[in-house]
């Protein structure tokens, strides 16, 4: 499946999560739930200041669902984000039966970004959604965000 304008349009307010991420002085990463009709069910960006270092919004809303939806309106929804779910946030997905993702930037990508910037690497491996739960449909990255969001990644480097 590609990108459609649908999908572009969730993933924008998924950059706008992330820079709210970023100016309350977190990481910027920000996330939506939108079920099968549609409806935005659920959005939340990063919140790891804080010291939790799993305080993802990807993994939030698999929690959230969890607890809120049953199987079929798990697997019915799809979670977009502003960077491709970690392996701890790829496994809370699939272990709690969620839809298809759409990611605005790849892991890859942003391995690329921050290394460019000096910024260490994370303690764990950035491995793709599709090595950690391969049954999930995945869409991403999206072309028409990525200086954006390597834009939000350069400014929260800065800070370090």
């Amino acid at each position: 499946m590609t990108i459609t304008g649908t999908d572009l349009r969730h993933l924008r307010r998924c950059a706008e999560l992330a820079r709210e991420a970023l100016e309350a002085g977190d990481e910027p990463f920000g996330s939506l739930l939108v079920s099968a009709d549609g409806e935005v069910l659920l959005e939340d960006r990063n919140r790891v200041a804080g010291g939790d270092a799993t305080r993802h919004p990807e993994f939030a809303i698999a929690r959230w669902a969890a607890a809120h939806l049953d199987p079929g309106q798990r697997a019915a929804a799809t979670v977009y984000t502003s960077g491709e779910h970690c392996p701890m946030c790829a496994a809370a997905h699939a272990w709690v039966g969620l839809g298809r993702i759409v990611h605005a930037a790849s892991a890859a990508q942003l391995v690329q970004w921050l290394g460019e910037l000096g910024v260490p690497p994370a303690p764990v491996a950035p491995l793709p959604i599709r090595t950690v739960a391969p049954g999930v449909p995945v869409d991403g990255p999206c072309p028409e965000l990525a200086e954006e969001v390597r834009a939000l990644h350069r400014a929260h480097a800065a800070r370090r």
